[in-house]
């Protein structure tokens, strides 16, 4: 025996890991083992991991690959691993790579060979795949509940004041008036439609790929059909192949969250604006605000202000699951390890973001006279006073002149529309008459806009409950 022979004899050869390890001769690399293992963070799927463990040893003994005997001991021992995680009672091991290999090695451990078993027609890819499905579905469910919370606030606070008046803007600039209510129920509509695209989301990823095993299917009499229905699913996916290594469910909802996530940045820029000095029309709990260290009259909108910066990290994630994908073959890959941590990120960043504003927005405090007061600048009532023209039989586009040089004349004489006298607007249209004076009010504005989806009172009033009922009744 040579010095190499017997230096190699004396080196104790390290464990291969059990669960794919028979192909290889010398164990993986300490550092390639941390770089390749998504335990840190898939092992938050151990409860789906174990639902669906559960209802494939279910399958197993309805085709007669399990006895009733191994099935009930499988579920028992996997039930008693969850009450081990949940009470941070589980070693999870490092070794072991991922989520699904801890539960099947511990599972193998409290009960023996029949642990064995329950990989037995499928692969960590269907696996997976199946785990991310049904967890994804859950976070849905909850994030609808969180949005209907937001929705609720809005559409009551939206009732509370559907005759508030305020400035409605275009190019940030007055344009209009409008009521609060009537601004606050476009929020709504916003929503609204979030929801529908969850919903569609959710039924589109409602489909089970276990069975699918890793890529062609399996040679076992399994039951794919008995699986999904256990689960909960709709139906089990038509394609093995893209079974496992599609992840387009995962981008679609991560593009309804940047749609989601898109509006409250939207929602959230306002309410910096209205809080600012500048416009004064609202007044955020202190709750949900900070101060300076320096300054100490500030009184800061941390929480919209971080809504609002959020959104690019959404956005960013949804760039990042659709740069994972975009060029991977047929059918799984390692790539796909990278889905999980931007998708569970999405889901935890949105659930807080409609958590604060849910929690937020229906405590803010309305100051309506100075939304009242800023209505009546800019010349806000320069359509109606168009609009009165065209009611005189003047052309619209005569009437548009005429409005354009009485605005001229205001803006040099330093007054609003409705403080020219009726002599000075005769001046521009002999058509002009006392009752000019109804309509260059801003509550005159709004009252006249009473058609459906205008901003009259009565109809926000009967928007915001017609609102409620549609929230209620899904």
């Amino acid at each position: 025996m040579d010095k190499s022979e017997s230096a190699n004899k004396k080196k104790p050869k390290k464990a291969i890991n059990l669960s794919w390890g028979g192909r290889f001769n010398e164990p993986i690399d300490e550092f390639v083992k941390r770089f390749s293992a998504s335990l840190f963070f898939d092992k938050r799927l151990y409860n789906e991991d174990i639902l669906g463990s559960i209802a494939h040893a279910q399958m197993l003994e309805h085709v007669g690959i399990l006895t009733e005997g191994e099935t009930e001991k499988i579920i028992k021992g996997l039930e008693h691993i969850k009450k081990d995680i949940v009470n941070n009672n589980f070693n999870w091991l490092l070794e072991l790579e991922d989520v699904h290999m801890n539960i099947e090695a511990a599972l193998i451990q409290r009960i023996g060979s029949v642990g064995k078993k329950l990989h037995t027609g499928r692969s960590r890819n269907d696996q997976v795949a199946t785990d991310l499905r049904l967890w994804l579905r859950n976070q849905i469910d909850s994030i609808n509940k969180l949005l209907f919370n937001l929705q609720r606030g809005i559409i009551e606070l939206a009732l509370s004041h559907s005759a508030t008046i305020m400035p409605g803007f275009t190019h940030l600039q007055i344009a209009q008036p409008v009521t609060l209510g009537h601004h606050l129920l476009a929020w709504n509509e916003m929503l609204e439609r979030d929801y529908g695209r969850l919903t569609d989301c959710r039924e589109r990823l409602n489909q089970c790929p276990l069975g699918a095993a890793a890529l062609a299917g399996t040679t076992f009499p399994i039951d794919r059909k008995f699986t999904a229905s256990k689960l909960g699913f709709t139906k089990p996916t038509k394609n093995s192949l893209d079974s496992v290594s599609d992840r387009d469910f995962a981008m679609e909802f991560c593009s309804v969250a940047s749609i989601i996530m898109s509006h409250l940045s939207r929602m959230a820029e306002e309410l910096v604006l209205w809080t600012s000095a500048q416009f004064d029309f609202v007044t955020l709990p202190d709750r949900f605000c900070t101060g300076s260290s320096i300054m100490p009259q500030k009184k800061n909108p941390d929480v919209p202000e971080l809504v609002r910066g959020k959104s690019g990290r959404i956005t960013g994630n949804l760039i990042a699951l659709l740069t994972i994908m975009k060029s991977q073959p047929l059918a799984y890959n390692k790539d796909n390890q990278e889905d999980k941590e931007p998708l569970f990120d999405t889901v935890d960043t949105l659930s807080d973001c409609l958590r604060a504003f849910s929690d937020m927005i229906p405590y803010m405090k309305i100051k309506k006279n100075n939304m009242l007061e800023a209505s009546a600048k800019g010349f806000s009532t320069a359509t109606d006073l168009a609009d009165y023209l065209v009611n005189k039989n003047v052309p619209f586009r005569e009437a548009h002149e005429i409005v354009g040089k009485s605005v001229a004349f205001a803006i040099e004489q330093g007054l609003e529309l409705p403080q020219l006298s009726l002599f000075q607007m005769k001046g521009f249209s002999n058509k002009i008459e006392e009752d000019v004076f109804d309509i260059l009010t801003a509550k005159g504005s709004v009252e006249s806009r009473n058609h459906f989806g205008g901003t009259s009172p009565a109809v926000v009033a009967e928007a915001a409950n017609r609102a409620m009922i549609t929230i209620t009744n899904r």
